[in-house]
């Protein structure tokens, strides 16, 4: 399925943007609570709220239906509190599920998990050799893999990565604790090859993968630290309508500008576990 959609006033200087159908893999935060710290957002004495988290969740869940989304569901766990975060479990592209082997042993377990899931569903799964966290931080940008390592995935996963997609992948590295996967410092707004687009908070990387991003994406939305520090790049996009934190204002506002349909949702609870938009999202490319 594929929708064209009309650009802004500049629509002659920018690409069409197209929503393109999705079909994605999510898990409800049924056992969602903050337990335990494996990153800066994680803060065991504070409470959380779980029927708060589960409404946040279905209304993100629901946008998804209602924008003719494919959206698969996997079962929670009892004892895997960040399971929610569903695009850690691993990544997929033509048909072919790259597990994910994760760094804490707090969410070791759901690893097989998911891969349990992909085989289920018919997937070709591949388990991982090396630490890697999924699509938390590997992206898929037109025919190249961006993956990102310094926090969680170990920079060998790339060249595991490479082997079995047979793509180009393209090593960024991150350096700030606060955005420890790579969908928290980029977001992936088009995917079309010839006219790929990033979002992206410089601040997020060391210079050599800033230099990266500026030479590949010279036209990319730069995103403020207000908005990155809600996880406001922690988005998913169709390529026309591209989910986003409702607090982070000003990517709305570029977002806009680029031709592009924001929609915001609050997900507020399930940041206090370091997640967002994308890390609820696995998409699941056949």
């Amino acid at each position: 399925m594929s929708t064209v959609i009309e650009t802004d006033e500049q629509s002659g200087t920018r690409p069409e943007r197209r929503a393109t159908g999705r079909s994605v893999l999510m898990c409800r935060p049924e056992h969602f609570t903050v337990v335990y710290r494996i990153n800066p957002w994680m803060n065991p004495a504070e409470p959380t709220d779980t029927s708060l988290a589960l409404q946040q969740w279905q209304a993100l869940h629901d946008t998804y239906v209602a924008l003719g989304y494919e959206v698969h569901l996997i079962d929670p766990i009892e004892g895997l509190p960040d399971m929610v975060y569903a695009a850690n479990g691993g990544f997929v592209i033509d048909n072919i599920a790259y597990g994910a082997k994760f760094t804490h042993a707090e969410r070791q377990p759901e690893g097989p998990a998911y891969m349990d899931w992909f085989r289920a569903a018919g997937f070709d799964v591949r388990e991982p050799e090396e630490v890697n966290e999924g699509e938390g931080d590997f992206l898929l940008v037109g025919e190249t893999i961006l993956a990102g390592t310094g926090f969680r995935s170990d920079s060998v996963s790339h060249q595991e990565l490479g082997r079995i997609y047979e793509r180009d992948v393209v090593t960024l590295r991150l350096i700030d604790p606060n955005f420890y996967h790579l969908d928290t410092g980029v977001a992936v707004l088009d995917t079309t090859p010839g006219q790929e687009h990033i979002a992206y908070l410089p601040s997020a990387f060391d210079a050599a993968s800033v230099a990266v991003l500026q030479a590949r994406f010279p036209d990319a939305i730069i995103v403020n630290e207000t908005d990155a520090a809600v996880l406001g790049l922690n988005s998913f996009s169709d390529g026309y309508n591209v989910i986003i934190a409702s607090r982070a204002t000003d990517f709305e506002r570029q977002l806009r500008a680029h031709g592009y349909h924001p929609i915001g949702v609050d997900l507020s609870e399930l940041l206090l576990g370091g997640g967002g938009v994308k890390c609820c999202t696995l998409e699941l490319r056949r």
